[in-house]
């Protein structure tokens, strides 16, 4: 009896005799076995790198010793001293320079030292922690109790101090007899003053030595050369400024100048 054919031999499984697809059965490839170890990717091997290049910022910001805080440099300090900036900042050396907490410092300094006004602090890698202040400036000095009480445009009293600050007008308060200390408070009287005096133009600041409060709408001004000015309340500040300049101007002998009314003012003492 004749063999299969070639057509036979070619449709049968060479392993178990089935059925199989026409033509020679190949052999499988070494690097076709499921358990094969795959080299990996281009994307793989860039997430490993990422990993490893974050894990190592994080030691050397954290773990290492080549960024920590190591010195405090402070600026723009006029009354207060370097010194006092620092030790008041508490500034934790020896920590990571990532780990100081800037905005913890900036409390504690405006907290104990008011006579800040503000504080930047910034890190300067890799070592340091700059401290850059602003002092505030006194506009008027409130005398009591053989002291004085420096007071800024801001209406905050921020400092008690032995001598009067040079150049600064006393503000003197004798309200204790008028019903506007009952009905304003005394920081409401003290904001009014400081807001006439905000709206002075220089050549008056320059010859200003005091400004007295006696109630809310009649506050006065001690000049150089004994000259007073009525000002009354601290409202159209700007119009009584400009009107006490041209009074100025049109009488420079004169001695006393209301501004109370700036449409309808007065002179005297010529």
């Amino acid at each position: 009896m004749a063999g299969p054919t070639t057509a036979e031999r070619g449709a049968r499984n060479p392993r178990d005799g089935s059925a199989g697809s026409e033509g020679p059965v190949r052999p499988p490839r070494p690097d076709d076995g499921a358990g094969r170890r795959r080299r990996p990717g281009p994307r793989a091997l860039a997430a490993v790198a990422a990993v490893l290049f974050v894990a190592g910022v994080i030691w050397l910001l954290y773990g290492s010793a080549w960024l920590r805080a190591e010195h405090v440099t402070t600026t723009g300090t006029q009354v207060l001293t370097p010194q006092q900036v620092e030790a008041a900042a508490e500034v934790p050396i020896g920590a990571p320079l990532i780990a100081v907490d800037t905005d913890a410092v900036e409390a504690r300094l405006l907290r104990q030292l008011p006579r800040i006004h503000s504080v930047d602090v910034v890190r300067s890698w890799p070592h340091g922690i700059g401290l850059k202040v602003s002092e505030r400036r006194p506009v008027l000095v409130l005398e009591k109790g053989g002291k004085f009480i420096e007071v800024d445009a801001d209406s905050v009293r921020f400092a008690t101090v032995d001598t009067a600050p040079r150049g600064v007008p006393r503000l003197e308060l004798t309200t204790s007899a008028s019903p506007s200390l009952r009905r304003f408070g005394a920081d409401r009287l003290v904001g009014e003053a400081v807001r006439v005096r905000g709206d002075l133009p220089d050549r008056i600041v320059r010859d200003l030595t005091s400004l007295e409060v006696r109630s809310y709408d009649h506050i006065s001004l001690e000049l150089k050369g004994d000259r007073t000015v009525v000002w009354g309340s601290a409202e159209d500040g700007e119009a009584k400024a400009r009107t006490l300049v041209a009074l100025m101007k049109a009488a420079p002998t004169a001695r006393h100048f209301d501004v109370s009314a700036p449409t309808a003012p007065a002179v005297s003492g010529s």
